[in-house]
């Protein structure tokens, strides 16, 4: 079966990237320090293992949000929808398997909003209606930027408006290939510091309090897919209590 199907890797890597502000540790372990640590286990010299060495292993310090990931509820707050909201590991594993859609938003400026009538623009040019339990993935094309300082301030990024849009057609997954899934936090700064209107901070992210979604961050290679007619994996690593998983979302493209 997987013959006929070609995968799609949609995410970053976690590394100790200028794009993280909040910059993941990783020390790598070799061999032959593995091979140090299996002889103090097995109470035997290193050189009886096999040419002298033992097994890599590695060591993360790292935040949940670190890399590709998914958003849980209760990242947004305490309730959605009147209820207690959902930490990462309560997420529903059918919400994270279904097929995709690829909404092209890159003609926005880094810092404008992706409102309602943009999607529904992009939509009629797709010639896509939006059915419930869709994946839909904003593609801004900051993506390429991966690797810069100025990855976490590119880009255009969803409104309250257009993410309750989406929910209310029941979606319950969506995602974008910038470093958060509202505008760049400069942008939202800039803004409020000129107007005094907190209600744009962290809007999209807000919209969970009306009702339960989850959202994918710092997605990759949305490019490689088609508008849609492919699905989309993306189960995310179960942290009991935590806001956010670490994910390696898949598109699943009939080749």
């Amino acid at each position: 079966m997987a013959e006929n199907l070609k995968f799609i890797d949609l995410s970053v890597p976690i590394e100790e990237s200028d794009s993280e502000p909040f910059k993941p540790t990783v020390t790598h372990m070799d061999h032959v320090a593995g091979a140090a640590t299996m002889s103090q286990i097995f109470g035997v010299p290193a050189e009886k293992l096999p040419g002298g060495l033992g097994w890599a292993n590695d060591n993360i310090t790292l935040i949940t949000h670190a890399g590709t990931h998914l958003d849980a509820p209760w990242h947004y707050a305490p309730t959605a929808g009147g209820e207690r909201a959902a930490t990462i590991d309560e997420v529903p594993l059918d919400w994270c398997y279904s097929d995709g859609v690829v909404l092209d938003m890159r003609s926005k400026a880094d810092g404008e909003r992706i409102n309602v009538e943009d999607i529904e623009a992009e939509l009629e040019r797709i010639d896509y209606t939006i059915k419930p339990r869709d994946i839909v993935l904003i593609m801004t094309g900051v993506d390429k930027h991966w690797g810069s300082a100025d990855y976490i301030n590119r880009g255009a990024g969803m409104t309250k408006a257009s993410t309750l849009w989406l929910i209310e057609r029941g979606v319950r997954v969506m995602g974008i290939d910038a470093w958060g899934f509202d505008r760049p936090f400069a942008s939202i700064v800039d803004e409020v510091r000129v107007t005094g209107d907190a209600s744009i901070i962290w809007e999209a992210h807000y919209a969970g309090i009306e009702e339960p979604y989850c959202h994918l961050e710092k997605l990759a290679n949305l490019d490689l897919l088609p508008p849609h007619g492919f699905t989309v994996a993306c189960f995310p690593v179960k942290i009991t209590g935590a806001s956010a998983g670490w994910c390696r979302p898949v598109g699943i493209v009939k080749a």
